[in-house]
């Protein structure tokens, strides 16, 4: 064997770990890729970046209408079909709640008024998915008892 056939062996191992190692690339991307894009771990991507001297980029142009937006679609989901839940009570709850957000963050910078504001979407949307009351109790039915209105028993006892 002479020293050309020697370094052409080494030469085609050196290209199968590189192909190895492109092929290997996409397992490597997929399994870092639940860290990239986890919320929760922004901060401290943000932390080490600046330990660097690199800042993020500067999204606040953005925040607005991204605020607008998701605000929209937790009070269009609060009206979706507020007269057959609990009413337009946790509605207009969400509209005071989310007209709150919105000054607080680009009008006047009070903290007490954001706040006060993301209590009421909370308190909203808690008030709009809590379960209704049943009209009656199987128990008082059957006892003779009820608490609703004779009207609603006359329609209950028609054939």
């Amino acid at each position: 064997m002479n020293r050309n056939e020697s370094t052409d062996k080494g030469a085609s191992c050196r290209a199968g770990g590189k192909s190895r190692l492109l092929a290997a690339a996409p397992a490597v991307a997929v399994a870092l890729l639940p860290k990239a894009v986890c919320p929760a771990c922004w901060p401290a991507y943000a932390g080490l970046l600046g330990s660097m001297g690199i800042g993020l980029v500067d999204f606040s142009p953005y925040l607005l209408p991204l605020t607008v937006v998701t605000l929209a679609a937790v009070i269009s989901s609060l009206g979706y079909r507020a007269g057959s839940r609990r009413g337009f009570g946790p509605l207009l709850l969400g509209l005071l709640g989310a007209g709150a957000i919105l000054l607080s963050k680009f009008l006047f910078a009070s903290d007490l008024l954001l706040y006060g504001g993301i209590a009421f979407l909370i308190g909203a949307s808690i008030w709009n998915s809590w379960p209704k009351r049943s009209g009656e109790c199987p128990a008082c039915i059957q006892a003779g008892k009820s608490t609703e209105s004779p009207h609603t028993l006359e329609r209950r006892q028609l054939p």
